[in-house]
């Protein structure tokens, strides 16, 4: 049994399915285990169990996530979204001593990755380009070229990130966005680049995508697309942090020359068109996390201009459900 536990599962239904595919092809047993704060989140309705957890800032929610490890044994803990990683990484010996491998990287890592002020100095330290990068302190408004581009150094799901025009913008924005980092602005394509490493880091694969269009963060229509010098950016990535488990680089180009912007350590919400694409990660990660046999293709091998576009779906739930999920707490 290769039990498998996801922290803020969310509307990450895709991904649980991909797993649920992946038991399958393997001819492998285990459960699929999803953690939320909220009984309506979607991807608790394919998970073969599921708990209501405290917060993530909760002195509770180690305890709770403890309890819950130790009565599901799951053998991999993946989180989903970028604020579970530092608190994963901080606390990873005493969930592994539940049995549980935690698929995240190191604190120290987790903080090169939760702080874009310390990503862009974490990417000229590998030698990759990166858009040049300025504190508010360090900006002058009267000499700044426009436009500018200001996001929250600890931000996530792209929220609070802004296109500045002007030094009136750049004045209110930088006022208005809690501890900011203020960016050239880089006219794109952005590529996100899912990388598979394993929980002990081992490389398995890259593939990356262009992002046409994003929601909250996510994207929703995109294509894969293959570009040597982002792959072997990728491979620089994933061994400098070290990589533990699965992570993303986004990259802006400019000129035809990726500009390296952000690394998410999480499994990322476009990983379906990766799997689709012919790299099938939740069947790698399960098989090695059984010790099972799995043909791993060379680097770089997957499906180009394969294209993803996503819809809505439902679940419908009555009262009665609803008080059945929010009561699933241990």
């Amino acid at each position: 049994m290769i039990n498998v536990l996801f922290t803020s599962a969310g509307r990450r239904v895709e991904l649980l399915r991909a797993f649920r595919n992946a038991y399958e092809s393997l001819g492998l047993e285990g459960r699929i285990i999803a953690l939320d704060i909220d009984p309506l989140a979607p991807a608790l309705q394919v998970a073969d169990s599921y708990y209501m957890v405290p917060r993530l800032d909760s002195p509770e929610y180690i305890p709770a996530l403890t309890r819950i490890c130790s009565r599901e044994k799951p053998a991999l803990i993946f989180p989903l979204i970028d604020p579970d990683i530092p608190v994963l990484a901080r606390h990873r010996e005493e969930l592994e001593a539940t049995g549980a491998r935690v698929a995240v990287v190191s604190s120290e890592a987790a903080r090169i990755t939760s702080d874009k002020w310390k990503t862009v100095e974490f990417f000229n330290g590998l030698g990759l380009r990166t858009a040049r990068s300025w504190l508010p302190e360090h900006i002058d408004p009267r000499r700044a070229e426009f436009p500018l581009f200001i996001k929250p150094r600890e931000g996530s799901a792209s929220q609070h990130t802004f296109k500045i025009n002007n030094a009136e913008e750049l004045a209110f924005f930088s006022k208005y966005v809690q501890r900011p980092i203020i960016q050239e602005y880089l006219p794109g394509p952005e590529i996100t680049s899912d990388i598979t490493c394993d929980v002990d880091g081992s490389l398995l694969g890259v593939v990356s995508r262009r992002r046409i269009e994003v929601r909250s963060g996510e994207v929703s229509k995109g294509v894969t697309v293959r570009d040597r010098a982002v792959v072997e950016a990728c491979v620089k990535i994933a061994k400098g942090l070290p990589a533990i488990g699965p992570i993303t680089a986004q990259c802006m180009m400019k000129d035809g020359v990726p500009h390296f912007t952000e690394i998410n350590a999480r499994l990322g919400g476009g990983l379906p068109l990766a799997i689709a694409s012919g790299a099938d990660s939740p069947r790698w990660l399960l098989a090695r996390a059984a010790g099972l046999p799995v043909d791993v293709p060379p680097l770089g091998s997957y499906r180009e201009n394969l294209f993803l576009t996503r819809y809505d779906d439902s679940f419908l739930l009555s009262e009665g459900d609803r008080e059945d999920v929010a009561g699933h707490r241990f």
